[in-house]
């Protein structure tokens, strides 16, 4: 049997790598990961080898025996893989850009994962996760698929429902960072805290919350009535919920419900920031910038704690812990992205659902939660037909079909301003769309 762990982190020149190092340190008494291999494509390398040498030197200062590999090479780098991670953005950060500016330009919300931008993000990611998949069929049969590429949720249904490759889990912090919140706001561990989540990927609620096996949840609603103490992730200004309205919810919703609940206010947010030139894009470009001028200095070995204004702080702090709880078969409670399996009665047995799971060798197995609370059971189907339509377009490449898709969303008000959505968005992004322009090289 071979001695420890092979990790395969695609999009290793990501600045969130850091943080994936930094969890794989700390957890190597339980994790003994003996390579890591940081796979990039030829317009990230220079990102890759400023990270990949932060990597090293972490590694080094912890004194342990893991091999850090550099590569754009992704064939060689899977064989014999034990757990893929995937965190790549098709199109770089200007794709995001375009993403956000073009719907709003239309006077549409343009968010990286909502809207008519979650859209384009899964039609350029998809086809490119599921020649992942296929390599990872022929390299490392065996492996488990761990995601975090955004749209989570879409990018899991997709693989799912389109390949035979079950071994795929979708990760995103935002629940982990609920739970973080949620400590804060009650001045305790995060250790402590465990939280009942349902409901899809961006759409996910908290139905309980528990301190210490307690349930707390009625004493979490009423702090969340305060308005300051309503938004747990750092890339979504909290604008403070009607104290009415969430008590009647009863539920934790998570930030991006804001989008959903309160259309019109971040609607205006995001359009004077459009106005100003400072859409969420422009604002991580920068913020991407000085990271990387802090990664560049030989001194620095460990992940700097600027890191966490990212919005994904803590993302890859938890994809450790869930290898290891796979790894390990530790059979500990996690929130991810994997097959329903009747864990939420009103979504399909076969689809993708973000839910509280135990985690063993097997993989996650849901906890079956019955079903979601009549109010919020509606939107939550309705952006579960948006993600399935949407992976379709991505698979067959089909324009009726994306357009279907696009007027589904309910941040999109009509046909009509989805086809002109549509029509400019294609354009823009014909480079990294094949299935809609296969004479275009990709």
């Amino acid at each position: 049997m071979k001695q420890g762990v092979k990790i395969v982190t695609i999009g290793g020149g990501s600045s969130y790598t850091p943080e994936l190092v930094e969890g794989v340190i700390k957890r190597y008494d339980e994790l003994p990961v003996r390579e890591l291999w940081l796979i990039d494509i030829e317009a990230g390398k220079e990102k890759l080898e400023i990270v990949g040498s932060l990597a090293k030197r972490m590694i080094e200062k912890a004194n342990l025996p893991i091999e850090v590999h550099l590569t754009l090479d992704r064939r060689s780098a899977l064989k014999g893989a034990d757990f893929v991670t995937t965190q790549f953005r098709v199109g770089l950060l200007d794709a995001r850009a375009k993403d956000e500016k073009i719907p709003l330009s239309h006077g549409v919300l343009g968010q990286e994962t909502n809207g008519p931008g979650g859209l384009f993000k899964g039609l350029r990611t998809i086809p490119v996760i599921l020649e992942i998949v296929k390599d990872i069929k022929e390299l490392c049969p065996d492996a488990w698929l761990i995601n975090f590429t955004n749209p989570a949720g879409m990018v899991t249904e997709a693989v799912l429902r389109y390949t035979d490759h079950k071994k795929i889990v979708g990760l995103c912090n935002v629940p982990i960072g609920i739970e973080m919140g949620v400590a804060k706001l009650l001045e305790v561990d995060h250790s402590r805290i465990r939280i009942d989540f349902a409901g899809l990927n961006h759409m996910v609620y908290g139905l309980d919350i528990y301190l210490d096996g307690v349930s707390v949840k009625d004493k979490v609603i009423n702090l969340l009535t305060n308005p300051e103490n309503s938004s747990f992730v750092k890339n979504i200004e909290g604008q403070g919920w009607e104290p009415e309205f969430i008590r009647a919810l009863n539920a934790l919703p998570c930030p991006y419900h804001m989008y959903y609940y309160k259309k019109d206010e971040m609607l205006q947010k995001e359009l004077k920031n459009f106005n100003e030139g400072t859409t969420r894009a422009e604002v991580v470009k920068k913020l991407e910038e000085e990271l990387f001028e802090l990664y560049k200095d030989p001194n620095l070995t460990i992940k700097p704690p600027q890191l966490e204004k990212r919005g994904g702080a803590y993302y890859s702090d938890a994809a450790v812990r869930l290898i290891s709880s796979i790894y390990n078969d530790k059979r500990d409670i996690q929130p991810v992205n994997t097959i329903n399996n009747g864990a939420i009665a009103s979504i399909p047995y076969d689809s993708a659902v973000e839910v509280s799971c135990v985690i063993t060798k097997e993989g996650p197995k849901p906890i079956i939660n019955g079903d979601l609370p009549v109010a919020v059971r509606g939107l939550v189907q309705q952006i579960k037909s948006f993600e399935r339509i949407s992976a379709e377009a991505a698979v067959t490449g089909n324009y009726d079909t994306a357009l279907l898709a696009m007027t589904i969303n309910p941040l999109v008000p009509s046909d009509k301003v989805g086809k002109t959505i549509l029509n400019e968005m294609l354009e823009a992004h014909k480079e990294h769309l094949p299935k809609f322009f296969p004479k275009v090289k990709a």
